[in-house]
C-alpha cells in the first residue's frame, strides 16, 4: 500500500486556465522577451528591482535546492574590470571561431558600461551536498539557476526593461574578482535597464550569425531520429 500524499488538506490553488488577457501577456512576455546589448542608461527604481528578483526567486528548482545568489554590481570601477573581463574573453572567443572570426568582431556582445543595473547571477559552494535529482544529474544546479534567469528576463520584459545574459567571460578570474568563496560558480552577467526599443527578431538573426531552427528539426517520437539534427547552430543563408 503506498503512502498516504501528505500534500492532502494544504491549501491549493485552483487549477482553473488564465483568462484569455492573461494567457496572451504570459505569451507576450516569452515571443517578445529579447537577449538585450542596446541599453538606454536612466535607471531601475529599488521596487522594480525586488519585484524582478522575487520573480527569479521563485522559479523551479530540482530538489527545491534554489541554487541562485546575485551580486548587484554598483561600484563602476568594478563594473570597468568587469567590461574588461569579457572584452579579453570576447578576442579569444573571437580567435576560436577561425573564419568567423571576423564576424564576431562585429557583433556587440555586452552592455555592462551602458545598462543601468548589473547583476550577477552565481551558484553557491557545497552544491555537491544537494543529492535529491542531482545523484546521476550533477549539472541540474546549473539548470535550475537558468530557470531563475529565464524567470527575471520575462519580469523585465513585462516591466518594459531590457535584460542580456553575458556569458562571455572567464569564470575563475570573474569569482575572483567578486571575491567569492571557493566552489562559487558565477554563471552569468546580466546587464538589466531600459531600452529605447526591442530587436524585432533576436540580435544573432538580425546580424545573420545563425537562425531558429524549425520546430519540427526538434522533434522526435518515442526514439531518436538519425536524420534530424536538432540543436545545430546555422548561419542564415
Amino acid at each position: 500500500m503506498s503512502a498516504p500524499d501528505k500534500t492532502q488538506g494544504s491549501p491549493t490553488i485552483p487549477a482553473t486556465p488564465f483568462t484569455e488577457a492573461e494567457r496572451a501577456a504570459v505569451y507576450r512576455a516569452i515571443y517578445e522577451r529579447r537577449d538585450m546589448r542596446h541599453f538606454a542608461g536612466g535607471q531601475v527604481s529599488d521596487e522594480v528591482l525586488l519585484r524582478l528578483l522575487r520573480a527569479a526567486h521563485h522559479a523551479p528548482s530540482v530538489g527545491f535546492m534554489q541554487p541562485w545568489r546575485f551580486i548587484r554590481v554598483r561600484n563602476q570601477a568594478l563594473r570597468q574590470q568587469i567590461h574588461a573581463l569579457v572584452e579579453e574573453e570576447r578576442v579569444r572567443t573571437a580567435q576560436a571561431l577561425g573564419e568567423r572570426e571576423e564576424d564576431f568582431m562585429k557583433l556587440k556582445v555586452q552592455g555592462v558600461l551602458d545598462a543601468a543595473e548589473v547583476l550577477v547571477v552565481a551558484m553557491p559552494p557545497g552544491r555537491e551536498a544537494h543529492i535529491f535529482g542531482r545523484r546521476t544529474l550533477p549539472e541540474m544546479d546549473i539548470a535550475s539557476s537558468a530557470c531563475a534567469i529565464q524567470n527575471l528576463w520575462l519580469a523585465a520584459r513585462a516591466e518594459g526593461l531590457g535584460m542580456g545574459w553575458v556569458s562571455i567571460f572567464d569564470p575563475v578570474a570573474l569569482a575572483q574578482l567578486l571575491k567569492m568563496p571557493e566552489g562559487a560558480h558565477p554563471l552569468g552577467v546580466l546587464c538589466l535597464g531600459p531600452v529605447d526599443a526591442y530587436y524585432a527578431a533576436p540580435m544573432l538573426q538580425q546580424e545573420k550569425w545563425a537562425c531558429r531552427a524549425p520546430l519540427e528539426d526538434m522533434l522526435m517520437d518515442d526514439v531518436w531520429d538519425e536524420h534530424l539534427t536538432p540543436g545545430q547552430t546555422k548561419p542564415v543563408p
